[in-house]
């Protein structure tokens, strides 16, 4: 299914430990929103559940049993009742639309009710005319989207290199390249790695992104603001490749000569 795109061992379009980053904690205060989701039955002062840009479904689920004192596995296993109104694209699965904000918890809520906030919250985001009309510009419908900004989220080194990771998705499915995000990897193993082998590359599933065309069926985390406006608004340029060459510094090209340059200073530093 691969075009003619150099060999792996060659290419490493990204290498980020963000994802890791921000499921520490370190990055909660400064990613997240607060938004009004205040239960109106609820007559006692509530905790508040943060939710940071980027995390996965199974990470959510986590946070919300702990805020609510629930066992272990109850918030997930809460979702076939939960009749949450996400898209029919998303089948049913809530990944990218457990926005990312803090929510306050009150005595009467339950894990049902949280995730319903959380995906009217996202349903609210996602669905101005704005939204609309950039995934018509780009090609894509808002589901699409989402699973854009969710890659975005993941593999941008700061918020000023979103709109550049956009183009490049946008650039290399324009052109019928793979999109080869180690990101879209690193979800479907469960984890997050700075580093992709090739063994990893050849994994069957739908979200190997080296092996298989297009975008994955589901986004891969919970985008923020910032990567939607960056999914619907990508900036301008030529690029193909980028990689994250050391902390704070990501380097975009459309010269696979210079990619490899690139590439060649990350292993230097890893």
């Amino acid at each position: 299914m691969q075009t003619k795109i150099p060999r792996r061992g060659t290419i490493r379009l990204t290498r980020r430990g963000r994802i890791a980053l921000i499921a520490t904690g370190a990055l909660v205060a400064a990613a997240a929103v607060t938004v009004p989701l205040l239960l109106p039955d609820d007559d006692v002062r509530p905790q508040t559940l943060t939710i940071p840009e980027g995390w996965r479904s199974g990470q959510v689920y986590a946070a919300v049993d702990k805020a609510l004192k629930v066992p272990v596995g109850t918030t997930k296993k809460a979702l076939a009742k939960a009749d949450l109104k996400l898209p029919g694209d998303a089948g049913g699965n809530p990944e990218g639309y457990l926005f990312p904000a803090t929510y306050p918890i009150g005595s009467r809520s339950t894990p049902a009710s949280v995730l319903s906030h959380m995906v009217d919250t996202a349903n609210k985001k996602f669905s101005g005319s704005h939204v609309t009309a950039g995934a018509d510009r780009n090609a894509v419908n808002v589901y699409q989207t989402v699973v854009i900004a969710s890659m975005i989220e993941a593999e941008a080194g700061s918020k000023a290199d979103m709109g550049k990771v956009a183009r490049v998705i946008y650039n290399r499915l324009d052109k019928g390249m793979p999109l080869q995000m180690d990101s879209t990897i690193n979800y479907a193993l469960n984890r997050s790695s700075l580093t992709t082998s090739e063994r990893d590359t050849k994994i069957n599933s739908p979200y190997n992104t080296y092996a298989r065309m297009g975008l994955p069926p589901t986004p891969i985390s919970n985008p923020g603001e910032a990567a939607m406006r960056a999914a619907i608004n990508p900036a301008p340029g030529d690029w193909l490749y980028f990689v994250t060459v050391k902390r704070g510094e990501t380097r975009f090209t459309a010269n696979f000569e210079e990619h490899q340059k690139n590439v060649a200073e990350f292993n230097k530093n890893t």
